[in-house]
């Protein structure tokens, strides 16, 4: 099959934008919890009116201040209830939000909002803020500067007492659904960042298709802890999506504080990438193995993986269940209680979430729900939905969503998600534009039942000096699922043959050097070089050299002695690879890679 499109589920509305989402949840629940915040070591419920209410208050703030219709606004701030209060004063002001990462530097910061010709912005920290000052002058259209951490928010809306409903009213449905509801930026992986024009109908007909499908996740009752940053629009979606259902919605910004937060909150779904599962996993089987009882979570693991397995052939046997049944009390309960005891649901992107994986989370009674989508999609184009679920794959479109592959294997979307371009780049927009089709950059395959499955980045393919063409993903991805890993960069494009740059993981590293009889204070640099550490790697490439062909297996690694990260500039905020920079930054470590001795399979260099 090359072509699959789902039909709306719900009939279009080209003059209804984002904000009546919030006054139809309002109309229909006013008294409902939409959101909680942490109070007192527990959290504090807020009501759909009270947020209402405190999102008009902040928007005739901003009016009172001087904002007009149509202004931008940047948005510097870590995932927190402020967040998504901000993003919703703003449509009711009738403006526009310019997100930026919080980790962004200064130059990042006044690109985003030099080429969005932002008039303010808000910040929420002393260190936001500093870095907005570096650059400021550079800014002039930049005039008014918020900080939420100095109550600013407050004052904003003890200002605002004279602006009107009537005025709130008014600006709030200027927006037509083709209007521009925000200036998203690219991760800036393959250059400089392009502004993404999502409008007001993205947005609505995107969250109301999607709300048909996910019913059951997003049913009465449901909530969620949203912990990936909401400056990207896989979170930003899911705010809006849970306003418009009436899902609760609790904020962690500090990963250290996640599983506390988990067990307090008891969310019934989850929103992550595929690192935040491999983490939860490893470091699960680490404790396990500290404890004296990492045999026993490996066979629970084991038998997990199987019991999955054995759901999707339609039977289970008698003594599997059996097993499965004594594991899952003694082992993987354990587990369930840790995610706060009440998840049945994780929403998964970025990146494939692995066989392996998806089994194991599966019989542990929390079905990942791997979905596929880039800004330029407003977040999900597909997604595996409780009743429609193939592990390995990410699902169907969604109601209003079509998907088409191009001879190459290319994925095109068009459908009710698909942005309007790229700010100011009528170049750039024609060229990932065929028609009402987007060119995702991304290749992959459809089953006969509309499943879409990654295989790789077009981009990003090697081919080898001997014609080989290698997908990387496919290599790196288990790999990184190996505790001591942190990240996987496959290299060899006209090369003779394939190898890859790893670097370490700094908070496993020391579970298991301590696990494995090895001295837990070593540096990066004694652990690059421990042969117990390099067997440990080798295992995992001997696995995942075990999924392809001997042409296609990674003959030499190169153990790094430094860490990928944000700061580094090679991660983007959703822990991608910016893989061009670092084929850059490294390109003296691959070329001495080529230059040493001849290739042999199991053979590890050290730089």
């Amino acid at each position: 099959m090359d072509q699959y499109e789902n039909p709306a589920a719900v009939a279009a509305d080209p003059g209804a934008n984002v904000t009546d989402l919030l006054v139809e949840r309002v109309r229909k629940a006013p008294d409902q919890p939409l959101f909680a915040v942490p109070e007192n070591g527990g959290w504090r419920d807020i009501t759909a009116a009270e947020f209402l209410t405190q999102v008009k208050a902040v928007a005739k703030g901003l009016i009172a201040a001087g904002i007009e219709p149509g202004d931008k606004i940047g948005l510097m701030c870590h995932t927190r209830y402020e967040w998504t209060l901000i993003d919703f004063a703003t449509w009711f002001a009738g403006a526009v939000l310019v997100p930026i990462y919080e980790t962004s530097s200064p130059a990042q910061v006044q690109w985003n909002l030099s080429d969005s010709g932002a008039t303010a912005i808000i910040v929420e920290t002393a260190d936001h803020f500093a870095r907005f000052d570096e650059i400021h002058a550079d800014l002039p259209l930049v005039t008014r500067v918020w900080q939420v951490d100095l109550g600013d928010l407050d004052k904003l809306a003890a200002t605002g007492g004279a602006v009107s409903d009537d005025e709130v009213e008014r600006r709030r449905n200027l927006a037509q659904g083709s209007d521009l509801a925000t200036l998203i930026y690219t991760s800036g992986t393959m250059g400089r960042p392009k502004g993404c024009v999502l409008t007001h109908s993205n947005f609505v007909e995107l969250s109301r298709n999607a709300a048909v499908s996910m019913a059951d996740v997003l049913a009465p009752g449901s909530s969620t802890l949203l912990f990936v940053t909401t400056a990207h629009v896989y979170a930003r979606f899911i705010s809006v999506l849970s306003v418009y259902s009436g899902v609760k919605v609790g904020h962690e910004s500090n990963t250290k504080n996640l599983l506390p937060a988990l067990g307090s909150f008891k969310p019934t779904f989850l929103l992550a990438v595929p690192r935040v599962f491999e983490k939860v996993y490893n470091s699960s089987e680490q404790k396990a193995e500290a404890g004296g009882k990492g045999k026993i979570f490996r066979a629970a693991a084991a038998v997990a993986v199987q019991h999955s397995e054995a759901l999707d052939a339609g039977h289970v046997p008698l003594g599997l269940k059996l097993r499965f049944a004594v594991l899952d009390r003694l082992v993987l309960s354990k587990l369930r209680a840790a995610l706060g005891g009440r998840v049945k649901y994780a929403v998964s992107g970025s990146a494939p979430l692995g066989h392996h994986l998806g089994h194991f989370y599966r019989s542990l009674g929390v079905k990942i729900l791997e979905g596929y989508g880039l800004t330029e999609t407003t977040a999900p184009a597909t997604v595996n939905v409780p009743e429609q679920f193939k592990i390995g794959t990410v699902g169907p479109p969604l109601p209003g969503v079509a998907v088409k592959l191009a001879g190459d294997g290319e994925i095109l979307i068009k459908g009710v998600n698909v942005f309007a371009g790229y700010w100011n780049n009528p170049e750039a927009t024609a060229e990932v534009m065929d028609g009402e089709w987007f060119k995702t950059g991304d290749i992959g395959t459809l089953d006969d039942d509309g499943f879409l499955t990654i295989t790789g980045r077009k981009k990003e393919i090697i081919v080898t000096a001997g014609g080989k063409n290698v997908a990387p993903a496919v290599l790196e991805d288990p790999i990184r699922a190996n505790p001591v890993v942190g990240q996987v960069v496959v290299v060899g494009d006209q090369r003779p043959f394939i190898s890859a740059l790893i670097t370490l993981d700094s908070e496993m590293l020391p579970v298991w050097l301590n696990n494995n009889g090895q001295d837990a204070t070593m540096s990066l640099t004694e652990a690059a070089v421990n042969p117990a550490v390099l067997a440990e790697i080798q295992r995992a490439v001997d696995t995942a050299n075990a999924l392809v062909s001997r042409a296609e297996s990674i003959r030499k690694f190169v153990v790094l002695t430094d860490e990928f990260t944000e700061d580094s500039g090679h991660l983007t905020p959703k822990m991608s690879i910016k893989r061009n920079v670092i084929l850059k930054d490294y390109a003296a470590v691959v070329d001495g890679i080529y230059s040493a001795a001849p290739a042999t399979e199991g053979q590890s260099l050290v730089f």
